[in-house]
Formats: C-alpha cells, sequence, structure tokens
C-alpha cells in the first residue's frame, strides 16, 4: 500500500492513511455473507502464513478530491447468489468507510476471484 495519507485541516489537522481505509473496507466486506475470503497479492499471502490477519488484502483504494474509489477483491461461498452478495458487500463498505471517515465513497468495485466450497458442504447443492 502507498503511504499517501488525505489531510484535513478544521481546528488542526487529521490524517488517514490509505491502509486505514483499506483495513475498514476489508472488515466490512469480510463480514457480509457469503463471502469467505479476499484474494489478493504475494505479500498478503506471506502476510497471512506468518499468522496474522491482513484485512487489507485484496482492497485497493483511490482518492481524489475526498472522493474514495475502493476495488475488493472476493472469494465467495459456492452456491450463492454472487449480485446479492456483491451488491451487499458494495452497501456495507460504503457505509462504514463514509461512517469512520466522513469521507464520500464514489464507487465501490467488486472482483469476484473464485469460490470455494465449505467443508462438509455436498458438491452439486444449490440454495435458493
Amino acid at each position: 500500500m502507498s503511504e499517501k495519507k488525505l489531510n484535513f485541516k478544521a481546528s488542526g489537522q487529521v490524517n488517514i492513511s490509505n491502509d486505514v481505509i483499506s483495513v475498514i473496507a476489508g472488515t466490512a466486506a469480510l463480514q457480509t455473507e457469503g463471502v469467505i475470503g479476499m484474494s489478493g497479492n504475494f505479500a498478503g499471502d506471506i502476510i497471512e502464513m506468518l499468522g496474522k490477519k491482513n484485512f487489507t488484502k485484496g482492497v485497493s483504494i483511490s482518492i481524489e478530491n475526498k472522493n474514495v474509489r475502493i476495488s475488493i477483491d472476493l472469494i465467495v461461498k459456492f452456491g450463492s447468489k454472487l449480485y446479492e452478495v456483491a451488491l451487499a458487500v458494495q452497501k456495507n463498505v460504503k457505509t462504514a468507510v463514509e461512517n469512520m471517515t466522513g469521507l464520500s465513497v464514489a464507487e465501490v468495485n467488486i472482483n469476484i476471484s473464485s469460490m470455494v466450497f465449505e467443508k462438509n458442504e455436498p458438491i452439486g447443492q444449490f440454495k435458493e
């Protein structure tokens, strides 16, 4: 992640790191039903192998004029309705980031990179 920070000036200065916004977005995405995890880059995978939970894995942030654009790479539970999961993630991420930072979220882009079976789930059964 970049070290770029967003600055606010009122009666002082507040800096919000892109990493903080990524953690907020990643946590909100992971709390959405149907989301198993997030896919990311090699460095993120190494961090998780070391036993640390990486909430920024699979999240990228760009900020222009206090408008945030978020992209998230998801791993979704097999049998989930992808469109509904994606919409729920968009809503949860937008709400969490706006409430916690005061920034405006212009867009939340979802990339479903894979699907996985949960343990003890028979193959071929779809939920309606």
